[in-house]
Parts: structure tokens; C-alpha cells; sequence
């Protein structure tokens, strides 16, 4: 199966956060409607953190109605952020790559993503034709379902009753400072 994944980040005090959706093919363009649906007028993006919570419970709910498959990576930021997110980030390829992803795209982080490319890299080896594992970094304004891993992960990060309402859409929880691979 050639699944494609998308990539974005949440930090919650001294826990960091990658969240990744994994989309089936088949899927993509009827989710990328519904997302961009969810636009208001002049809006260019979901970016939950901006969201009041009554829209919050809209665009929750609608993403579960749809259930898209989403992971959450998290480990402590004691030494530093980049370092934290490298970690989770050497996990989920390595997952992704399990569970035969093709494509994975990242939320820019502009002049940070050579760090995530560098991991990527050191990861999967050498390229070869059997691995056709590609990936990539676009704004959040340009891919709209990077915003999924954005409602989860704030979702997630505030607990409480929002994390109760995302799980239904949470199939796996990696803690990367228990994690021995």
C-alpha cells in the first residue's frame, strides 16, 4: 500500500510533540476538501492554536468523522528542542517506513529543515529502487492536511477533555524517553 504521511509539531511545556496522519491514496483529494471547507471567509489555513473552541469542537469532529490514522511521537525537551524532535522524528520514519509510506511531507520550518533532512537521510541509507520513500517540507498555507497533525497535537498537548476528543483518531503513542526502538 502507498500511503502518504504528513508531519507537523506541538510543544507543551517541556514535552515535545511530532504528530504524523497517515493518509491512504484513495483519500487524499476528499480530505483535502473537507479541510478546506473548514476555511472561513479570507482564512488561509487551520492553525488550531487560533482557533476559538467552539470552532475547535467543529473542526474536531469532523476530522473524526472521517478518521484519518494519526501517531504521536513526544519526548522530553531537557536537551533542547531540535534534539527532541530528531529523536521522535528518527522513529517515525522508521515506522513509516514499516508500514509502507512512500511519501511523508513535513511543516516547514524554514531554515531548520536542513536538521530534519540531515535525519532523514542518516535513517534510510543509501536511496535505492525498492524504497521509493520520498519526502519533503511545505508550508502549512500550501497542504492542507499537515493541519490534521495540527488539531491532534494541540489536541493532544492540552489533555484533558482535548485529548479525550482526538484519541479516536490516535492509533499509536511512542514516548521516546521509554522507546528502545
Amino acid at each position: 500500500m502507498s500511503l502518504h504521511a504528513f508531519v507537523d509539531e506541538s510543544r507543551r511545556n517541556d514535552r515535545y510533540l511530532l504528530v504524523v496522519a497517515i493518509i491512504d491514496p484513495g483519500d487524499l483529494a476528499e480530505l483535502r476538501k473537507l479541510l478546506r471547507d473548514l476555511l472561513l471567509p479570507g482564512q488561509k489555513e487551520v492553525h488550531f492554536k487560533k482557533e476559538e473552541p467552539g470552532r475547535r469542537k467543529i473542526i474536531l469532529s469532523r476530522l473524526v468523522r472521517f478518521g484519518p490514522v494519526v501517531h504521536v511521537y513526544q519526548c522530553s525537551c531537557a536537551g533542547g528542542e531540535e534534539r527532541a524532535r530528531q529523536k521522535c522524528l528518527v522513529a517515525l520514519v522508521l515506522d513509516l517506513v514499516a508500514l509502507g509510506v512512500i511519501r511523508l511531507v513535513l511543516d516547514s520550518r524554514e531554515v531548520r529543515d536542513h536538521h530534519d533532512k540531515q535525519t532523514i537521510k542518516a535513517v534510510l541509507g543509501k536511496p535505492s529502487a525498492e524504497s521509493p520513500f520520498i519526502y519533503e517540507h511545505v508550508v502549512s498555507t500550501q497542504e492542507q492536511l499537515l493541519w490534521i497533525a495540527d488539531v491532534v497535537g494541540w489536541c493532544y498537548g492540552a489533555g484533558g477533555e482535548w485529548r479525550r476528543r482526538a484519541m479516536p483518531l490516535v492509533a499509536r503513542e511512542v514516548d521516546l524517553d521509554t522507546w528502545s526502538g
